[in-house]
């Protein structure tokens, strides 16, 4: 392809083919298809249930439900949501199908193609890019759960791969009314270890808490009710004013002794007490503490 022909097709809005089904692939075909995009088809595995759930998505943003082999690929732009350890597979099959439909002098309009893995480069959808298609990973930094309807508004997606592909892409994002920003690949691995931390991990600090309170004889129901204020202060002073500012509590004050009782009635808890150390001793490394040596030889009994 041309380079002209390729600013082109850039500087358009894409047609979409979704390959995948599931929470990601449901909420980022309903986003493109209110932003307007033209959603063509939903590349499915061919199963049962894999086709009930693209069969529903199909009818939400009037797209057609395909599989690899049966797609016909009218899109200028494939976005692959599918699990981290099938996209190189995929990309593989649609390759192949890519490459027979050349040999049977069918125009391919396939131009872009874009991964969502946090964790994985572009480089998994080498096979697209051997057979002339412009690829890119491209990672929205939020949860996509079934149930909940996320507001992209603002959302950062991390970005790497080839120029044209990145550009088109972040084309698209700002439609979404999203932020994009470049990652070199190399550190992608670590840039999704900090996305772990920021939502899975966090929910099991949350899981955590519920373990704590029934120290104290909360149901985990009552615990996540009688908390939620608290939490959304902390991250409202998280916001505005740093961690160093919104850090209060025993460990700021240097109350060992407050500290050893929280670690004696824990000890019925050990999952929690574990959890109870661990933050406690990146709070001495990270945070505001007096009595720091005082907290360490307690912390590390």
């Amino acid at each position: 392809m041309t380079r002209n022909l390729m600013a082109e097709k850039t500087a358009r809005k894409p047609t979409v083919a979704i390959v995948g089904a599931g929470s990601l692939a449901t909420f980022l075909a309903v986003a493109l298809h209110g932003a307007g995009f033209t959603i063509t088809e939903i590349v499915t595995r061919d199963s049962p249930r894999s086709r009930r759930q693209a069969r529903a998505l199909a009818a939400k943003v009037g797209a057609q439900l395909v599989t690899a082999d049966s797609a016909a690929l009218h899109a200028t732009l494939l976005w692959f949501c599918v699990p981290d350890r099938d996209i190189r597979v995929a990309a593989s099959a649609l390759a192949v199908h890519l490459a027979a439909r050349a040999a049977a002098h069918k125009k391919n309009k396939i131009c872009f193609a874009l991964h969502s893995s946090g964790a994985l480069s572009s480089r998994e959808l080498d096979p697209l890019r051997k057979a002339g298609v412009a690829v890119a990973s491209v990672h929205p930094l939020m949860t996509f759960v079934a149930g909940a309807h996320p507001s992209l508004t603002g959302v950062p997606f991390a970005m790497e791969g080839d120029h044209a592909a990145t550009r088109v892409a972040s084309r698209i994002v700002r439609h979404l009314g999203g932020e994009s920003f470049s990652l070199p690949a190399a550190r992608k691995p670590a840039y999704h270890a900090w996305a772990t931390l920021t939502s899975p991990l966090l929910l099991a600090f949350l899981v955590t808490l519920e373990e704590a309170a029934r120290a104290a004889g909360l149901t985990p129901q009552g615990a996540r009710r009688k908390s939620l204020p608290i939490i959304q202060q902390t991250l409202a002073n998280y916001s505005h004013l740093g961690p160093s500012r919104s850090f209060s509590g025993p460990l700021v004050r240097g109350d060992a002794e407050t500290v050893a009782k929280h670690l004696a009635v824990l000890k019925k808890h050990p999952g929690a007490r574990e959890v109870y150390v661990a933050l406690a001793r990146a709070a001495l490394r990270g945070l505001p503490v007096k009595n720091r040596n005082g907290l360490s030889r307690l912390l590390r009994g």
